[in-house]
């Protein structure tokens, strides 16, 4: 008797505008609600600051002004996902602001098609795949792929540069 074990995974889903994202549960730490955030200068565009968890300082980004749209909005809804990314054998604690956190799901790979390939200019590594649930695209982020070594690196040197306490609006 040959049994077919379907590997289903799990993914965070959250939105960003009116778009569903979704994160494999596997690099999420935790959600968080919006909290009062450390802005830092000479930092990227996207890089909102840094908060205080549990003592230590976690770089937040804005995935909204990551991938080119409007910077997100405080709202009742807004929260900050606590990510681990890996690059170059580097990982880090991310925090990334989302407009909403959806639900967790899981995804069986038939569910789940290529990146979309939009020529050469449109850069989609970061896609991992197109989930769908009903009649919805799902955009399943690689996180470790959306942001460079060095977008990384400045985010760290950001944490240095705030002591755990310091936090303003």
């Amino acid at each position: 008797m040959v049994v077919d074990i379907i590997q289903t995974t799990q993914y965070l889903t959250f939105k960003l505008a009116e778009e569903v994202y979704a994160l494999d549960i596997g690099k999420v730490r935790e959600v968080l609600d919006f909290t009062t955030v450390t802005k830092v200068p000479r930092t990227p565009d996207f890089m909102r600051g840094v908060i205080n968890l549990r003592g230590s300082v976690v770089p937040v980004v804005d995935l909204r002004l990551k991938f080119g749209m409007s910077t997100t909005e405080k709202t009742v809804n807004t929260c900050v996902i606590i990510t681990e990314v890996t690059v170059d054998n580097d990982t880090t604690v991310l925090g990334c602001l989302a407009d909403s956190v959806q639900e967790v799901l899981d995804l069986e790979p038939g569910q789940i098609s290529p990146p979309p390939k939009i020529g050469t200019k449109l850069r989609t590594e970061f896609i991992k795949g197109m989930g769908r649930r009903d009649d919805r695209f799902i955009i399943i982020l690689e996180i470790d792929r959306v942001f460079s070594a060095a977008e990384l690196t400045a985010a760290e040197l950001s944490t240095a540069a705030v002591m755990p306490g310091d936090q303003q609006e």
